[in-house]
Order: structure tokens, then sequence, then C-alpha cells
């Protein structure tokens, strides 16, 4: 199995990538710096029940993240045709990421060995990270239960 890899610290730089997107665009997150907070969530898996809730609940209140001046980017390992329609059958108003070889997860520290039903492999554990304007993490939401975890971020943003 792969060495675990480590979360990157609150207040540093977060770890720059570019990575395809639902939009049909290569998405880089230094093209948000200066210009927006990013919430970049990672989570395992395109149509399970628990992202499709976590990507629905982001979708539900992408007007109050506009307010805050935030965009949104959900990642996984999923290929972009499965992003895409995944997007579009819950009409969500923000990019899917596709992160296949898993570069971009392990440069974040959420690709890890997981456990289902005694069957060791590996995969990304849902995380989500606000990347303030300046391209620093400005927070780290860990092992992320999906109930109530997008309110949690936007209260976040709120406070800032």
């Amino acid at each position: 199995m792969a060495a675990v890899s480590l979360l990157p610290v609150i207040g540093k730089p977060a770890p720059d990538f570019t990575l395809p997107s639902t939009s049909g665009e290569a998405v880089s997150l230094k093209q948000f710096k200066g210009k927006k907070t990013v919430v970049l969530y990672f989570y395992p898996k395109d149509e399970t029940p628990g992202c499709t809730k976590e990507a629905c609940g982001f979708r539900d209140l992408t007007a109050d993240f506009d307010k805050v001046n935030t965009i949104i980017l959900g990642v996984s390992n999923d290929p972009i045709d499965s992003h895409a329609k995944f997007r579009e059958k819950h009409k969500l108003p923000f990019d899917l990421l596709a992160d296949e070889d898993a570069t971009v997860s392990k440069a974040f520290g959420v690709y890890k060995q997981k456990n289902l039903y005694g069957k060791k492999y590996l995969g990304i554990e849902r995380t989500t990270f606000i990347i303030d304007r300046t391209g620093r993490i400005a927070q780290i939401y860990p092992k992320v239960k999906v109930e109530g975890h997008v309110q949690e971020v936007l209260d976040f943003l709120r406070e800032d």
C-alpha cells in the first residue's frame, strides 16, 4: 500500500494543480488567486448516497456561497464522463474535477487506505478545504460527516 500522505497545514499555501473539469476547460487553483475563496471538497465516488447528499447540499446553498465570493469545486477519482452525468442529473451549478490518477488527492493528503466490509483499498477520504484568496489554506474539515457539513462550511466563511 502507498505511504500515507499528510494533510496540508492551515495557513500554508495550498498545493496548486490543474485538472480536467465538467466545464470542458482545465481548472487550476491559481486561476482563483486574488479573486475568490475556494471550497475544494474531495469526495469518494459519484452517485453514492453520501456523495450525492453532499453535492446537493452545496448545490442548494450555492447562492449563499456566491454572496461570500466563494467558488465550489468537487474532486474525486471518477472520470470526467461520470462527473458530467452526475453533475447533469443533480443539476450541480459548480464544476467537478477528475483526479483519475489521484495525484491531487495525494498532494492534499486525502488518498488513503480504506476498509469496506473487511476489504482494504485505496480511495478518497471525504475532506473539505477552504482556500483563501491568497491561495493559503484557511480551514480543513477532515473525515467529513455529510449531515450539517455544508452549513458548517458556509458559517465559517460568513465569520471570515
